[in-house]
């Protein structure tokens, strides 16, 4: 696709950053687009290349190379369309998603991908702009009522197909506004959150319901799904973080990476007061009010939720801003012979860490410092080696090799385990899989259906912590499951 000689004509140019003095002054975003000429250059570079890798290498199985192709010729609106047929949120992935497209892609053997990323986030934005993207309302009324509990990638995904084949979608959020992580665990600089609003315009114009501020389980019985619905879907997340079990980890000042992240992007969106009239003494709200500034902050995990901490404490002024990771750092560059087109182990920066931090690998929490006054002041650290043992990967530590960070900041962004039990799954009475996730199958007849008939659960409640794209992937399965387990049939795409 694309122009025939295109790749042996173009460089790739990718899209660029606001200098970093200037973006980390607010959080907004900074990414710098390409001109549509410019754009249409980078898109003839897709190849003709027969088996088109980067489509298997995204979880959405977006057509990449018919969408290329149609922006290589300057339609814009038809490329808008191929796009929208696989992923209802491109706007979302244009964003946040580590395009496994890239590194699935033919051109990635010599580590010059097409910047498919890149491409996808502008499509969206024009069509936006031009005003391309409408509702798409069913013409018929099934008459059937599916709840949606959980309104991130994976509900709001579900819940937009499954209305816009005429069922009657109610979508439940127990945080205050609908978007799930998108919403407060992603900062506003990596996305803003007018981009989920203008989207969530769309579905209720559709016929999607929003409601906000209920928790299923909590403030709302589950009977209540199960006297009014025909069918529930469950998209609530993993919202179990993983602990550090050391020693005074009750000190004031450690904090969960979403504690923080959340905290902040309240802060942002203007839901909170500025901190020097805050004066609420509930230890909720003090949990709310976490800051970064003037303060010797790390970050425990390397992730992205470590990487979005990182740049939320250089916006808040930070002292200083360390993340610690027990793995060893990966190698700079990957062996494509062995790992292509698959998704490579190897050493990457995010934006967050360019604009400063200090990386340590190899380092293990041994314990927390008290100040005296049960406050964080340091972390007590060891490195450690990793070995292979009879197949196995075992860490030990290295003798004589403790010191200590200073920290009044701790943030523990370490992952996930597996969803919240507590209220809605053991009120239903939710089936687990080994992993501690939500058990349901995702092929076969009744994918994605629970140890209970009408009860589905779709995206990181079930398959656990994972990406936005994979999220939205199981929420367009899920929906079809939903759709046949109704009507008996489903015209939603597989």
């Amino acid at each position: 696709m694309g122009k025939t000689t295109g790749f042996m004509e173009i460089t790739r140019n990718e899209r660029q950053y606001k200098a970093v003095e200037s973006r980390i002054k607010n959080f907004q975003e900074f990414v710098v687009e390409l001109g549509e000429q410019e754009l249409e250059n980078q898109a003839a570079r897709c190849m003709d290349c027969g088996i088109p890798y980067c489509q298997t290498g995204c979880p959405v199985n977006n057509i990449i190379p018919d969408w290329n192709d149609l922006v290589y010729s300057g339609d814009w609106k038809q490329a808008s369309e191929v796009l929208h047929s696989t992923n209802n949120f491109p706007e979302f992935t244009g964003r946040i998603c580590p395009a496994p497209c890239e590194t699935a892609c033919t051109l990635n053997i010599g580590d010059q991908p097409v910047t498919i990323k890149t491409i996808e986030h502008s499509i969206v934005e024009r069509a936006w702009k031009e005003g391309w993207i409408q509702p798409q309302i069913s013409k018929h009324r099934t008459g059937k009522y599916v709840a949606v509990v959980g309104s991130g990638p994976a509900g709001l995904a579900c819940a937009q197909q499954l209305a816009r084949v005429g069922h009657s979608v109610s979508l439940y959020e127990k945080q205050d506004r609908s978007g799930g992580l998108l919403r407060y665990g992603i900062p506003d600089f990596k996305l803003e959150k007018h981009i989920i609003d203008r989207r969530m315009a769309q579905m209720k114009a559709e016929g999607v319901k929003f409601h906000s501020g209920t928790h299923i389980g909590v403030n709302i019985p589950v009977s209540f799904l199960f006297e009014t619905f025909d069918a529930i879907v469950l998209t609530g997340g993993a919202e179990h973080p993983r602990d550090l079990e050391v020693q005074q980890r009750e000190l004031n000042g450690i904090h969960f990476a979403m504690d923080f992240l959340t905290s902040n992007t309240r802060r942002v969106q203007g839901n909170f007061v500025d901190d020097a009239e805050f004066t609420s003494s509930s230890i909720s709200d003090r949990a709310l009010r976490i800051s970064a500034k003037g303060k010797n902050v790390v970050v425990i995990g390397g992730g992205d939720t470590g990487s979005d901490c990182i740049g939320t404490s250089v916006r808040q002024q930070a002292k200083s801003i360390t993340q610690i990771e027990i793995l060893s750092e990966p190698p700079e560059k990957e062996n494509k012979a062995l790992t292509w087109p698959n998704w490579p182990h190897k050493l990457r920066t995010s934006s967050s860490q360019e604009e400063g931090c200090n990386r340590i690998w190899d380092v293990k929490t041994q314990s927390c410092i008290d100040d005296g006054n049960e406050n964080v002041s340091a972390l007590k650290c060891v490195k450690v080696a990793w070995e292979r043992v009879d197949d196995q990967w075992q860490m030990r530590e290295i003798q004589a090799s403790e010191f200590e960070l200073k920290a009044e900041l701790v943030l523990l962004a370490m992952g996930f385990a597996h969803p919240v039990y507590q209220g809605l799954l053991e009120d239903m009475g939710i089936e687990l899989d080994c992993r501690g996730n939500v058990n349901a199958a995702t092929d076969g007849k009744g994918a994605y259906q629970t140890n209970l008939k009408n009860v589905f659960s779709a995206g990181d409640m079930r398959r656990g912590q994972s990406l936005v794209v994979w999220a939205i992937r199981e929420g367009r399965q899920c929906a079809r499951s939903v759709d046949q387990f109704l009507q008996g049939y489903s015209e939603l795409p597989e």
